[in-house]
């Protein structure tokens, strides 16, 4: 009886074997155009710069091939001068790519921290019953759909010490006593560069936090509507912890962008030492200086230090909202 049962059941399991084998040709085979597509685009273009780190590649020997191969130099290098002290060089010692460093993390704090505040305000009111809700919802995203290099100089504009509006809108209400050269200035560029990225980036963060918002049950707040609870022991009891998935995705997606800024910084600044990026730094070695050796390290610094948050928000990522690991 056993061995009938076996027979029988077998080419039943052989067929489902067999279709799961198909379903999983089928999707190396859906997927394989894009892999091939991420090694041409992204995979070499990587490896090639983090090669390129650890040579002394110049703008004159990198076509040639006549660049050598230096090992960490330009990461750290140790040099013994003739009066036996030592000098340290590369970019692990650099002050230029240390107040870069500096500059990209505090851009990335503050603007990812006002965002996701004024993204859950404006995510709050469009979940909000009214009329005309969906043209709202529409215009809210109109600064985010406009491009980069568009929204630079258009407040470049704006922000102009001799004919922008912001300075004539804060002189006509005594807010200042003379313009402010927003942009050129050390003392405000960095401000200059977060009001315009708060203001292009926040409807992202609104959109991310509003999918969340859909997805909490509408029973729940008639519950608590019934017993009388007061709105805000609601949003802090109910609807931000139930946010929380959302707001993590919003702002680990936001830091990533964030550690990359080099549009708006290159357009709308003169790239001085109050607002250089490490994205930015590295361009100007690359390119300006024609330095691809320590530009390509600054490059892959870049990357490790992004990885890093990649790596964090898979780990963040598995734990839910009760602490425990998923």
């Amino acid at each position: 009886m056993s061995s009938d049962k076996s027979t029988n059941a077998s080419p039943t399991a052989g067929k489902t074997l067999n279709l799961e084998q198909q379903r999983v040709r089928a999707a190396y085979m859906f997927l394989a155009p894009m892999l091939i597509m991420l090694l041409i685009v992204a995979a070499w273009p990587l490896f090639r710069s983090i090669s390129f780190s650890f040579t002394d590649a110049t703008a004159n020997t990198i076509f040639n091939g006549q660049s050598e191969w230096i090992g960490f130099d330009n990461y750290v290098e140790k040099k013994i001068r003739s009066n036996g002290t030592i000098r340290w060089k590369g970019v692990l010692v650099d002050g230029d790519w240390w107040n870069a460093v500096w500059n990209t993390v505090r851009f990335s704090i503050v603007s990812v921290a006002l965002e996701t505040i004024l993204g859950l305000l404006v995510a709050l009111v469009l979940n909000a019953e009214f009329k005309g809700r969906g043209l709202v919802r529409a215009a809210v995203l109109i600064p985010w759909a406009i491009p980069t290099i568009v929204s630079a100089r258009m407040w470049g504009w704006m922000l102009n010490d001799q004919f922008g509006i912001i300075n004539e809108i804060m002189l006509t209400l005594h807010l200042i006593d003379k313009p402010i050269a927003w942009t050129a200035s050390s003392d405000t560029a960095m401000i200059a560069v977060l009001m315009v990225d708060v203001w292009k980036t926040t409807p992202f963060m609104a959109l991310l936090i509003l999918a969340g918002l859909q997805m909490i049950p509408r029973d729940m707040y008639e519950s608590a509507r019934i017993d009388g609870i007061h709105p805000l022991r609601v949003f802090w009891r109910v609807t931000l912890p139930l946010l929380r998935p959302a707001i993590l995705v919003a702002v680990i997606f936001r830091a990533l962008d964030a550690l990359r800024i080099f549009d708006l910084i290159y357009l709308l600044t003169p790239q001085s030492d109050s607002t250089i990026t490490m994205s930015v730094l590295s361009y100007r070695e690359l390119q300006q200086f024609g330095d691809y050796g320590e530009g390509s390290a600054m490059s892959t610094l870049l990357f490790l230090i992004i990885t890093g948050f990649v790596l964090l928000y898979i780990k963040l990522g598995r734990v839910d909202l009760s602490g425990e690991k998923s």
